[in-house]
């Protein structure tokens, strides 16, 4: 767990300085009358303790011997403490990649990172109890992150477990982006098992069985299968149940996200298609 410490002068060199020998430490000079200190801090706090690092804090109206002396000119101005050094860090407000990013430079793992790691090593030997197990980890100490939630729930969809997965889904704000996009398509991934459940329109037909190897491979994550069943039904009948074959593909990339590389070339076959 990370720790977020307010520094005064009387203070500095234990709870920086000195703790700085062991391992970095942020240090964060802001003010009270800051609005992008504000709201920074509650996401470098957050980080602290997904980063499990010291954020050290110091009100420069309180301390300007401080500020002086680390020559802060505006606020927020963060800095980085290592082996008793302090370092220019950045002025203003940074979004939270690039925040990671700058965590990642100075050699400290986010667990939450270390655990997706562990559920991508299990899903790819098909482990899923350890999946599964790894995600309730997670999501006991981070399930207010949109990203891993949605995660969460695609892995449920995957399973079956279609009441974890919409208790998860609920918790995303459908206006937020990207995330409520992507929430949205897993919402029809819910819908698609419901389908399958209570039967699909012509499904004795050659279209209605394409549809529903589609989406039954959809459904259990074989992404690369659905596409190409979809496409085919594209092709085959562009009509069956309202162009649901090229709705289904769009939610299919939405799930996976533009820069996945069935994305890229489920959308090139799609066009080539279509036109």
């Amino acid at each position: 767990m990370g720790a977020v410490v307010e520094v005064s002068s009387q203070t500095f060199d234990e709870a920086v300085l000195e703790r700085s020998l062991d391992a970095p430490v942020i240090l964060d000079f802001f003010a009270q009358w800051c609005g992008p200190c504000q709201m920074l801090k509650p996401l470098l706090t957050q980080l602290s303790d997904e980063y499990d690092f010291v954020l050290a804090t110091v009100d420069i109206d309180q301390n300007p011997e401080l500020a002086r002396i680390y020559r802060v000119e505006g606020v927020p101005d963060v800095k980085v403490v290592t082996q008793g050094q302090v370092y220019d860090g950045f002025v203003g407000m940074l979004p939270e990649p690039q925040l990671r990013e700058l965590l990642g430079k100075l050699g400290l793992r986010s667990d939450l990172e270390r655990g997706l790691e562990a559920i991508a090593a299990a899903q790819a030997q098909g482990d899923t109890v350890t999946v599964a197990a790894q995600y309730a980890t997670l999501l006991a100490r981070y399930g207010d992150r949109p990203s891993l939630c949605l995660d969460a729930a695609q892995f449920y969809l995957s399973q079956g477990e279609l009441d974890t997965a919409t208790a998860l889904l609920a918790q995303i704000d459908p206006l937020q982006r990207p995330e409520g996009d992507r929430a949205q398509a897993l919402q029809a991934v819910l819908d698609w098992h419901h389908t399958l459940a209570v039967g699909v329109e012509g499904a004795e037909t050659p279209a209605g069985q394409c549809y529903v190897q589609g989406i039954a491979a959809a459904i259990a994550g074989d992404y690369d299968t659905a596409i190409a069943h979809l496409l085919d039904l594209v092709k085959r009948d562009r009509a069956y149940g309202k162009d649901a074959a090229r709705k289904a593909l769009l939610t299919l990339f939405a799930i996976l996200g533009d820069d996945h590389s069935l994305t890229r070339d489920g959308r090139k076959r799609l066009m080539q298609t279509l036109y």
